[in-house]
């Protein structure tokens, strides 16, 4: 199957998923250029919008779709970018270059993006069909929960991962009481150390959170038809009014690997973003992309990654040079503190804080001999922003000069 010609701007460009990534696609085609037709594709009614504040402004009623667009309304008629809001992608046929929708439409393309995220994992136990038994992956999951928040409102959060941590800090600022459930012996076991995992718990002890370690979860149990509790594999029931399952999620590949395309968690790309079909890109949290940086191919799931290879594609159809890699980076915002997090700890060999924990104001290093890896920086801009530029430098640094909080971050190379 030949390529997309590069600098085409003519090329019809289908993107199937209308979230982050699919939208800013659409945005950096125009903005770069391609003046062909492009067909956004998505299965919720909303315009491409904002996720990460779905389990916070949103549960607080700080934000609603308007503010939390990506475009306003206007932008997509003006730019040529046709809308199918409420579509689904059912079928990907690269011989004829078509996608088929539910509706029985179809839409040509010369290049197709897959950006189609994915899905909160679900739990395969007892009364998981319960109403008040939610996810929190879409903003109809962040109202449905919103609703269901409030004083005294009691919220049991299956999960300790970063997703479940903000819905509890939102819960506490709507009154609500708040219950992590958490199988491993510590939160964020799986994305953070321990040093940051234990700084967390605390955080969130003292604000009110309860916490459950080291529990599984057997059944969820209801009344009625709703959900009024959570029975743990102990034999206990902890009571709830509504219960958030934050287990994780899976990349939604399986248009993917029905046309024939390479998965392995994800959707697998090379730095262009282009999967085994050189006609079809994939973007966001849906692929497995090549991290140069660490020699590894991995999915994330983070809005910098989603743009960084929504430029990517749109560079690659318009016949453009591509973007610099990035190092990966994320963030969190919880109650008053504000997580940012450059690199990622593979292969770290010794782990570094510089700053004050009991202050909320410090960061941890991730260190290979002399070479950062990562940094997980609490309320610290410039522990990040400096850990970002070594990371993606490859500068090494000292260690004695990296803990010592009198030498600046600029000072801190070897």
């Amino acid at each position: 199957m030949s390529a997309v010609e590069s600098g085409d701007l003519n090329a019809r460009i289908v993107i199937a998923g209308a979230g982050h990534a699919g939208g800013s696609v659409a945005a950096f085609l125009r903005q770069y250029g391609h003046t062909g037709p492009i067909v956004l594709i998505g299965d919720e009614p909303l315009l491409p919008y904002q996720r990460p504040p779905l389990s916070k402004a949103w549960l607080k009623g700080e934000a609603d779709a308007d503010s939390l667009a990506l475009k306003p309304a206007d932008w997509y008629a003006e730019a040529g970018v046709s809308l199918r809001l409420g579509g689904t992608v059912v079928k990907i046929d690269g011989e004829a270059r078509l996608v088929h929708l539910a509706s029985g439409e179809t839409a040509a393309y010369d290049a197709l993006v897959l950006a189609t995220g994915a899905r909160a994992r679900t739990l395969d136990i007892p009364g998981a069909d319960l109403e008040g038994v939610l996810s929190l992956r879409t903003a109809a999951d962040a109202e449905q929960l919103k609703s269901a928040l409030g004083p005294d409102r009691r919220l049991a959060v299956v999960g300790g991962g970063y997703v479940g941590l903000e819905a509890a800090a939102s819960a506490r600022a709507l009154g609500s009481h708040a219950l992590i459930i958490e199988r491993e012996s510590r939160v964020l076991a799986r994305v953070a150390c321990e040093v940051l995992s234990t700084f967390f718990q605390d955080y969130h002890t003292a604000r009110g959170v309860g916490f459950e370690l080291n529990a599984g979860v057997e059944a969820f149990e209801g009344a009625d038809g709703r959900v009024t509790g959570v029975r743990l594999a102990d034999g206990r029931t902890v009571a709830c009014d509504v219960a958030l399952v934050g287990v994780g999620a899976i990349p939604n590949d399986d248009l993917a690997r029905e046309a024939g395309l390479d998965c392995a968690n994800g959707i697998v790309v090379d730095g262009q973003a282009r999967t085994s079909d050189a006609r079809i890109f994939a973007i966001g949290d849906v692929s497995n992309r090549p991290l140069a940086l660490y020699d590894r191919q991995v999915r994330l799931e983070s809005v910098p990654n989603a743009l960084e290879q929504a430029k990517q594609v749109a560079c690659a159809i318009v016949g453009r040079a591509g973007p610099v890699p990035e190092v990966p980076w994320f963030w969190s915002d919880q109650y008053d503190l504000k997580l940012q997090i450059a690199g990622l700890p593979y292969d770290a060999d010794r782990i570094v804080v510089r700053g004050d924990i009991a202050a909320a104001k410090f960061a941890v290093f991730h260190l290979k001999g002399a070479l950062l890896q990562a940094v997980e920086a609490v309320n610290a801009p410039p522990e990040f922003m400096a850990g970002k530029q070594l990371i993606a430098k490859r500068t090494p640094v000292s260690v004695e000069k990296l803990v010592d909080p009198t030498v600046s971050m600029k000072d801190v190379a070897a």
